[in-house]
């Protein structure tokens, strides 16, 4: 299999300076600048920040994400610097429950990483593709025509490229100059968040959180692994506008307020503050100019779903746009991003108004969360919230068909090894069981695996290899099941473009 390259340069406007800008240098846009690279685009990335930020706001990645490392070749690289914990109920609101029986994943458990680790992995990776990173650079002012987009970055530098993506954050700068509405619910409730030293012991400090914690789930104290150092979440008093960083003095008042002392907290690493504020942009693509990440949707961090929703957006993007620069996209692929990723964020920002209406200490959340509770007791129930929060349960509309089609195919051990292990390079791949198929006409595209040995028993009855054949886009979402040779040409080209000569 050979990576598909391009050149990009063939039939490009000769004032180019790039295929693709990507505004913001956090997990989004660095899995979309390594996304581009993979397919040959020539991208840049403009990061405002001078240096990477010291701020911790995400502890982890979920199970979709996880699958997303793995089939890039990337997850031994983050499973060196993060530590595996089971999936269970309990993050779901804060349910204390344990995991379902059995969940449809080769990876069934969050892994526990600081996103500052995140970044610098996803960076070392864009950068090793060949993805350009510009640091201290803020963009200011962007205009489109039919051929590409101009950039004005605070510096009075233009750069021009054919597309440029908003990768930059809930206050995205890219959003406001396109004019695209940014509608939900403002903050109406702040906790302070920072990690610093405690002047108490462990177990004291255990044993005040967990009785605090019987009421108030936006409280805790966790150490961090360095000797004495904690992260902290603590609510705030009150909403403050501009989110300034809080001080020490503030976050010691709010702890003695809720817990009845601030543990000796002293010498904070860094401290900032996070609240509920709930928006989704009603458009992900403006003409050449898209949103990904906290650019195209804002959501309470309950669950810790949002460092994996902008990931797995970067994910569902990057193929589409690379097959559009290389002018074999089928009609409407680079459109299906905001079909397929609005309906997704839409739905985790539901799941995550429901979990901070659970996580209320007022009796009537309260009495809905005891119910819940009950529910979760079934397992069915258990494993749809779980899939929900992982992502795993996603299912893209592509049309009726098999229970596999439009959702994502686990990690299987085929003939020629693991499956994410040959999906490394960002192709297609046709899964065939029977032995007869061809990919003839989109071979530069697409990878034909031939397995028709493989032992199903080892599926544990999910079935996801009791078909004859399946299609794969980049992403692992499944495009077509069947046997069909004629019937298989229609997904090809729906998905890949027209066969080559």
């Amino acid at each position: 299999m050979g990576v598909f390259m391009m050149d990009v340069d063939a039939d490009m406007d000769m004032d180019m300076d790039m295929d693709v800008t990507v505004v913001g240098g956090g997990p989004t846009g660095l899995m979309l600048a390594a996304e581009l690279r993979l397919h040959g685009v020539r991208v840049v990335v403009l990061e405002k920040d001078a240096e990477p930020t010291p701020v911790v706001r995400s502890l982890g990645l979920h199970v979709r994400s996880i699958e997303v490392m793995d089939q890039r070749g990337l997850l031994e690289r983050f499973l060196a610097h993060g530590k595996q914990y089971p999936v269970a109920g309990g993050f779901f609101a804060a349910m204390d429950k344990p995991a379902p029986a059995r969940l449809d994943t080769a990876h069934p458990y969050v892994l526990g990483i600081p996103q500052t680790v995140t970044d610098r992995l996803l960076l070392e990776h864009a950068t090793e593709l060949g993805a350009e990173i510009r640091r201290s650079c803020e963009l200011v002012g962007l205009s489109q025509d039919g051929q590409g987009v101009t950039a004005e970055l605070a510096d009075g530098t233009r750069l021009r490229s054919r597309y440029l993506v908003g990768c930059d954050g809930g206050r995205s700068t890219v959003r406001k100059l396109l004019g695209v509405r940014f509608p939900g619910e403002p903050t109406r409730l702040q906790a302070l968040l920072g990690e610093m030293k405690v002047g108490v012991e462990q177990a004291t400090v255990a044993a005040v959180v967990a009785e605090v914690r019987k009421t108030q789930k936006w409280f805790g104290l966790g150490p961090m692994g360095d000797e004495g150092v904690y992260r902290v979440v603590v609510p705030a008093d009150g909403v403050t506008e501009d989110r300034s960083a809080p001080t020490l003095d503030e976050v010691r008042k709010q702890l003695r307020a809720y817990a009845g002392t601030d543990f000796g907290v002293h010498s904070p690493r860094w401290l900032s503050r996070f609240g509920d504020a709930t928006r989704q942009a009603e458009r992900y693509r403006v003409g050449r100019v898209l949103l990904a990440g906290d650019a195209a949707h804002i959501h309470p961090p309950v669950g810790g779903q949002g460092l994996n929703l902008g990931i797995q957006d970067a994910f569902n993007l990057g193929w589409k746009l690379a097959a559009e620069i290389a002018g074999r996209a089928p009609e409407g692929l680079l459109d299906s991003y905001h079909s397929e990723r609005h309906r997704v964020a839409a739905d985790v920002l539901d799941s995550t108004r429901a979990q901070t209406h659970l996580m209320s200490t007022e009796p009537g959340p309260q009495s809905v969360r005891r119910l819940l509770s009950e529910l979760m007791d079934f397992e069915d129930v258990n494993r749809f919230l779980i899939e929900k929060l992982t992502a795993i349960g996603i299912r893209y509309d592509f049309g009726e068909g098999h229970p596999l089609l439009g959702r994502r195919m686990r990690d299987l051990t085929l003939e020629q090894g693991r499956l994410y292990e040959l999906t490394h390079e960002g192709r297609g791949l046709l899964l065939d069981r029977t032995g007869r198929l061809s990919v003839a006409g989109w071979t530069d595209r697409v990878d034909h695996v031939i397995d028709t040995d493989t032992d199903t028993d080892e599926l544990d009855g999910l079935g996801e290899l009791d078909v004859p054949a399946a299609l794969l886009r980049p992403d692992g979402y499944v495009a077509w099941v069947g046997e069909d040779q004629g019937e298989l040409a229609v997904p090809l080209a729906k998905w890949f473009g027209p066969a080559a000569g």
